[in-house]
């Protein structure tokens, strides 16, 4: 068990991440473009193409993640769970954290202490089984 000071500066860490989160969501409304094709998004910051497609016949676990955060951002978000639903589901987790944690913050909830009980194992597997089921997704619609 964490001590309070610890889980206190762990809530500002969280609200600072949070914010972080947020900062990142803007910059991408700014800085990218949606592609139509569903990736390619992350080329516009200078990233090299994936090179999954190519050497394997079907896209990576992240192929169309950026665009979909990007569509999502400039405020399509059902075109962003069209296109990946992993991508739509980061992209609301980030625009709701910082809200969430400042709402945390005024109600005098201790983020920090708060996380340290979240029993982390038993959520490992159903986060994979989605990571999985958005993959199985995308590789089905860029067939």
């Amino acid at each position: 068990m964490s001590s309070p000071a610890s889980s206190r500066a762990l809530h500002w860490i969280v609200v600072l991440a949070s914010a972080g989160c947020l900062a990142g969501l803007l910059a991408m409304r700014v800085l990218l473009t949606p592609d139509p094709d569903g990736i390619g998004p992350h080329e516009q910051l200078g990233l090299l193409p994936c090179s999954a497609p190519r050497w394997f016949g079907i896209p990576c676990p992240g192929c169309g993640v950026t665009t979909s955060v990007t569509w999502f951002v400039q405020g399509a978000p059902l075109r962003s769970l069209a296109v990946q639903p992993l991508g739509f589901a980061l992209a609301l987790a980030g625009s709701l954290a910082l809200p969430l944690a400042l709402l945390a913050t005024v109600r005098g909830v201790d983020l920090g202490e708060r996380l340290a009980r979240v029993p982390w194992r038993p959520l490992a597997l159903p986060a994979l089984a989605f990571i999985a089921l958005c993959w199985l997704y995308k590789i089905v619609a860029m067939a």
